[in-house]
This record gives C-alpha cells, structure tokens and sequence, in this order.
C-alpha cells in the first residue's frame, strides 16, 4: 500500500499489535485492516475446526439513549425492538430509507430499558449517524462511540473454552443473540454471543483503552488452543459459506429486505417506521428480484 495512501486511512488502537504478528494490512471502508496474517484458506479451515480471533474495531457503535430511544429505534428499524428485545437481548434488523431500500443492517442491543447501542457497517458509521440524527424527532440522545470502543471476535467451538478460562461470566449460560457484561482478565467487557463466521463464537465489546490489553489475553489463549488471528479475507469466506449477506455487496440501497430474503427480521404489524410503505406495497403486488446463493460443486472464485 503507498505510504500516502495508508496516512489517510484509519487504524483501530491493534494497529500495531497487527504488524508485529505480520499481518498483511490492506484499504477497506476507509480503514487499514487486516486481510490476511498467515493464508486465507488456512484461517478460514482454522475457524471451521477450533478457533479464530479478528480485530473488528472498524465496526461502529452508535447509542441512543434517554426518554425517546425506543421509539426512535421503532422509527429507524425494520424489525420489532419494543415487542422482541428486553434487557441482555439482540436484535438482527435492516435500516431503510423510505422506498425500503437497505441502508444498512445492524445489531441493536438493548442495554436497558431507555439505553440501546446499534452496530453498524464500518463504511456506514458516518451516514448512519447523521441518518439517525435526522430522525430524531423523539427527545433522544444519539453518541457515535465507534472510535472510542474496540471490538474483538472470537469464533469457532473452541471459543467457549477459552472464555469460559478467561472471564468471571459463565459464558456456557449466554444463548444466541444474547449478551452479558462481565469481566475477562479483569477488563470490563460486554460479552456478545453473536458472530459473522456461522459458527459457535462471541464479540467483545470494550473501551479502546482497555483493547490492547484483552487482544493479548485473548490471542495467546487462542494460539494455545490451536487458533489464529484470522483478517478480513477469512471473515468474508466464512460469511458467504454460511450464506450470511455483505452490505454494499448483496444488499444496498437498491434491494428491500424483501428481495434479500431478510422478511424474518421485517415486522410490518409493529407500526410505522421508514419504508414500511414501500414494503406493505412491495408485498403486496409481488416480488420481481430475489437474493440467491449458488453452492460452487469445483474449486473457483466465488
């Protein structure tokens, strides 16, 4: 990557922590991340057979919170967060613009009752703010947390293990889409039983101080438990194995939920929120395009 290039781009606070462990850094989404530490295929396998850990610190965290958070967050999802979500719970939902094209899709945590924090895409966080704060019609406080928050995945069916080693949480007790806080080696974390690999496995959330300092407890576990560190290349081949959709690569502004084959995660009987028009008419006369998956039979570029 020329120099000038790589000034210009973003680092998560593991910047360096990647390059003394060789980690071939590349551009995506405005960030210098890792794509890759060994090979590719060989973190890929490694994820399927014990375990992975991968800086994913590029994510944003967007909080809002205060008397009008729900329904804000009714307002901007496609999903059900006042009917699905208590406290500890996570929910899967796209974000639409008003003809119900995907502007992006999240996570929404509800960390208490009046408090919920949206993940969203790394090359989204600054139009997904300013989307949200044009919406707030409601009294509610918004706060883009992403630079101040490190996020590190654990993934692959050793990871439960490994937490269970490393934290005061009984991570066996966490069921999917759910989360606890706790601590791991001693650093306060929010302890996600989510991931992107289609496997058993878990994201961490924590203050970026602390980052440093959990990817090293974590890592060296991981390697004592036949792990990697596994870039972005990995997290992409375990995605699309898994059947698991891109934003900005199978879904965008163009493609409703509906085309996408994400109607599970649409509650048109909840009420109001954008797009909902455009989805009940979407419904209703028929859907034209649809999202498939091919299963390749040979070795090829997917």
């Amino acid at each position: 990557m020329p120099k000038n290039m790589s000034e210009s781009l973003k680092r998560t606070p593991l910047y360096h922590t990647h390059k003394k462990i060789g980690a071939k850094l590349i551009e995506f989404g405005g960030w210098e991340m890792p794509v890759q530490y060994s090979n590719i295929i060989e973190e890929h396998l490694t994820v399927r057979s014990k375990v992975g850990i991968f800086d994913l610190s590029h994510m944003g965290e967007i909080v809002i919170f205060g008397q009008g958070a729900l329904k804000l967050v009714q307002k901007l999802i496609t999903n059900d967060a006042a009917g699905k979500l208590v406290d500890g719970r996570i929910l899967y939902s796209p974000m639409c613009n008003p003809a119900g094209g995907i502007i992006d899709d999240l996570l929404v945590y509800r960390l208490a009752e009046d408090r919920y924090m949206l993940v969203v895409n790394a090359s989204n966080i600054k139009r997904d703010f300013e989307w949200i704060c044009a919406h707030n019609d409601d009294n509610a406080e918004i706060e883009d947390r992403s630079d101040r928050t490190v996020l590190i995945a654990l993934q692959g069916q050793n990871s439960v293990q490994i937490l269970q080693t490393l934290s005061d949480v009984d991570v066996t007790a966490i069921q999917y889409y759910w989360f606890q806080e706790g601590l791991i080696t001693g650093i306060p974390v929010i302890i996600s039983r989510t991931g992107y690999a289609g496997e058993v496995g878990f994201e961490l959330y924590t203050d970026a101080r602390y980052g440093v300092d959990l990817w090293d407890s974590l890592y060296k576990s991981t390697i004592a438990g036949g792990g990697l560190p596994v870039g972005l290349g990995a997290r992409d081949t375990l995605r699309l194995e898994s059947g698991l959709p891109l934003h900005g690569n199978d879904i965008d502004q163009t493609t409703t939920p509906l085309e996408s084959r994400l109607s599970w995660a649409v509650s048109l009987q909840k009420g109001n929120f954008i797009g909902r028009k455009a989805l009940v008419k979407q419904k209703k006369q028929g859907i034209t395009n649809r999202l498939i998956g091919f299963r390749m039979l040979d070795r090829s570029i997917a």
